[in-house]
């Protein structure tokens, strides 16, 4: 090999080794808070840099009725278009919320801008209230038969330890 292939199979190598930071670039120690952050963001009183991940599931928002109200309020209030997006910008709306929150407001007041539950709404059998009345109907036919059975078995001790006697019924038939 000669000279100059050594050289440049030399400089390759160092370039595989440590590669060149370009601009803007920085290097593994500083990501990783290595020797070159080692004096630390604190000890130069730099608060240091919130959390960036994002969380699990976000959370819905939910605002109140009378929330609702007093942004329309506030919104025909305002004289210009520009005034209204200010006031979206600071509150952290859209305009869909307010048109959404003005049908709801046509709708009724504050009836109609509460919140809808979300989801699947509950499916009602028509025969399941049917059954809850039988039933009840059932229980309680058991409780007079329960207390009609009782009064009859007193007054048959009663006609016996008085000596009177009872009224056979034909097998088969029994009172109603």
């Amino acid at each position: 090999m000669n000279k100059l292939n050594r050289k440049r199979m030399q400089s390759r190598s160092a370039e595989l080794a440590a590669p060149q930071r370009r601009e803007g670039e920085r290097s593994e120690s500083d990501r990783s808070g290595g020797a070159a952050n080692s004096a630390g963001p604190l000890s130069a009183g730099i608060s240091p840099v919130p959390d960036p991940e994002v969380a699990a599931t976000a959370k819905r928002r939910r605002f109140t009725a009378e929330y609702k109200l007093s942004i329309l309020a506030q919104v025909e209030a305002c004289r210009e278009q520009r005034d209204i997006g200010a006031l979206l910008r600071r509150e952290g709306l859209y305009s869909s919320h307010l048109s959404k929150w003005r049908q709801q407001r046509q709708k009724g007041a504050l009836a109609g801008l509460t919140p809808k539950k979300r989801g699947r709404k509950p499916t009602a059998n028509p025969l399941a209230e049917e059954c809850r009345r039988l039933q009840a109907e059932t229980a309680r036919l058991k409780r007079q038969l329960q207390q009609a059975e009782t009064i009859i078995d007193v007054q048959k001790k009663v006609s016996t330890l008085l000596g009177i006697p009872l009224l056979e019924t034909p097998t088969g038939e029994e009172n109603s």
